[in-house]
């Protein structure tokens, strides 16, 4: 039976544990897995544009020994110029697996369900799964085991909030969300992810009060106020989110030892002063870094069923 990756919800703890221990030995020996892709090709159709998850899919895939494919809607227009259900059927024909980035979670959920090959899910509106992937590995680079840590994401309860959420309930690491009034994280993901915590054992938490989110945390997580296809929501959302900006007030809030985490791109200026994003206590790059690592480690999982 084939497995996909669309969501963090979708695979268990252990699962996501066994991601992570693969990412850490795909970073400290790729030499070891180099050819493991041999004669496998993985299409990627973006629909929204990217520099992270363009490259480090590209780079992995062709460092596994595959060969990859890059399609823009300008190849394909999804659900517009052939349905999603043709365009998987043909794509099946062709390809060992699909990397979408999309804008409805819907379309990605199509793909895999109309697909009998492995589609990933490099973002939608609604997660965006393989960056919190890299990002506990970056967490547990920084701090080892994550459970009993703290979380703290400040800003929009978007797709990135939604993954770390989830991820962060499975493995036990305390997670709080502060968002301005209106812009919380779905309702749904919240519920999910508060049942998981009680099973690890740790705590999710939404408020509107920064300094309370902030307070003692390990990670301070923060992303754009508006991402693409929420241009025209841009004034209004700086004027919603002028109170959640992460400075050196915040940072200072947190524990000596805490993090900056983004998952970029970043506007400076708003959700971050240069003097975080910056500063010693920032891992943008290195979470950067291991998008390349964790995602190679999904793409083998998928592709050769270890």
């Amino acid at each position: 039976m084939k497995r996909d990756f669309l969501s963090i919800a979708d695979w268990a703890k252990d699962d996501l544990l066994g991601l992570l221990d693969l990412s850490a030995k795909m970073k400290k020996e790729p030499w070891k897995f180099s050819h493991t892709l041999l004669g496998k090709s993985i299409a990627m159709v973006f629909e929204k544009p990217s520099l992270r998850t363009h490259v480090t899919f590209d780079v992995g895939i062709q460092q596994l020994g595959g060969h990859s494919i890059y399609l823009t809607q300008t190849d394909i227009s999804l659900g517009k110029r052939e349905s999603i259900y043709d365009v998987a059927k043909n794509l099946e024909r062709w390809v060992d697996a699909v990397v979408l980035r999309t804008f409805a979670h819907n379309t990605c959920t199509e793909m895999a369900r109309f697909m009998n090959k492995p589609v990933i899910n490099a973002l939608t509106n609604f997660e965006h799964p393989c960056q919190a992937v890299g990002d506990f590995l970056t967490i547990g680079e920084k701090f080892g085991e994550p459970k009993g840590r703290k979380l703290a994401f400040i800003g929009d309860g978007n797709n990135v909030c939604h993954s770390l959420m989830l991820m962060a309930a499975q493995l036990g690491m305390n997670f709080v969300a502060a968002t301005p009034v209106g812009y919380e994280p779905d309702a749904g993901v919240v519920e999910w992810a508060s049942e998981a915590a009680m099973e690890s054992g740790c705590t999710v938490e939404i408020t509107h009060d920064i300094h309370s989110a902030a307070s003692d945390a390990d990670v301070i997580y923060t992303d754009v106020w508006a991402s693409m296809g929420q241009e025209t929501e841009a004034e209004q959302r700086r004027k919603a989110f002028k109170d959640f900006q992460v400075n050196s007030k915040v940072m200072g809030l947190a524990k000596g030892t805490a993090i900056f985490m983004h998952c970029l791109p970043a506007h400076r200026g708003e959700e971050v002063t240069d003097e975080v994003i910056d500063s010693s206590q920032s891992v943008v790059f290195d979470q950067a870094e291991n998008r390349l690592h964790t995602q190679k480690a999904i793409l083998y999982t998928l592709l050769t069923g270890d």
